[in-house]
């Protein structure tokens, strides 16, 4: 037994060595090994916050939101937890013309090894511009060429998708507070017929907000809001 162990350990003056192999087989250049995968994997997970807010439609949506929110005058009703759980199921629906396409173009055909992982991130990366550029303004886009001082582009091809990806959240930003705005139009209207009206009757000590909020409410239900705000933030996208 002593000598089993004795062959199974190293020899005197050996060190032992450890060897991560990265690269991939040479029978599929093309092929990312399993542990870039997993690696390339992680990090998409870790950064997938950020791509949802600043990639997708959920800006637009939450602004909007959290706009009719103060509008209505409820404080927290609906709480935070429902309006972003509504955005992202809207954000799904929305997002998935672009999504289906990124799948049968470039993902899909790399899980069947029919593409390589440059090609796929390629592939993948297409219909995200297209969106991307489709909801843009060139305005937002040339303040960052300012900001760092490089070339205008020529074509849309030599703009880089991180500078594209900023340029589109401010276009959000703008179109989501644009669309808030007329939103507030209305409730602002009834909180001023409501405030003439207690100014008028002399109950001057009574809060405009908390006799106006449950006008606000039944003309919400009754016109159906929440119906007509998801189409029309759906709509808008189109």
């Amino acid at each position: 037994m002593l000598a089993a162990l004795a062959l199974a350990l190293p020899a005197q003056g050996a060190e032992p060595t450890l060897t991560l192999n990265l690269a991939a087989g040479q029978q599929q250049p093309e092929k990312v090994s399993m542990l870039l995968e997993i690696l390339f994997t992680l990090t998409v997970l870790s950064v997938a916050p950020s791509i949802v807010l600043c990639c997708t439609s959920f800006t637009r949506i939450i602004v909007v939101f959290s706009f009719l929110r103060q509008a209505m005058g409820t404080g927290q009703m609906p709480p935070n937890q429902i309006l972003a759980s509504l955005a992202i199921f809207m954000t799904v629906v929305i997002m998935y013309p672009t999504g289906k396409k990124i799948y049968d173009e470039a993902l899909n055909p790399y899980m069947e090894e029919r593409l390589g992982f440059s090609e796929a991130v390629k592939r993948a990366e297409a219909p995200m511009r297209d969106y991307l550029f489709k909801h843009t303004r060139e305005k937002d886009l040339s303040v960052f060429y300012t900001i760092t001082k490089m070339d205008q582009p020529k074509t849309k091809e030599d703009v880089p998708t991180v500078m594209l990806s900023a340029a589109y959240m401010i276009s959000e930003l703008k179109t989501g507070f644009t669309i808030g705005f007329l939103v507030y139009i209305p409730f602002l209207v009834l909180d001023m017929v409501v405030s003439s009206v207690l100014l008028a009757m002399g109950m001057m000590m009574l809060p405009p907000a908390m006799v106006s909020m449950p006008f606000k409410l039944l003309l919400f239900v009754m016109v159906d809001g929440w119906n007509l705000m998801t189409a029309a933030l759906v709509n808008s996208f189109v």
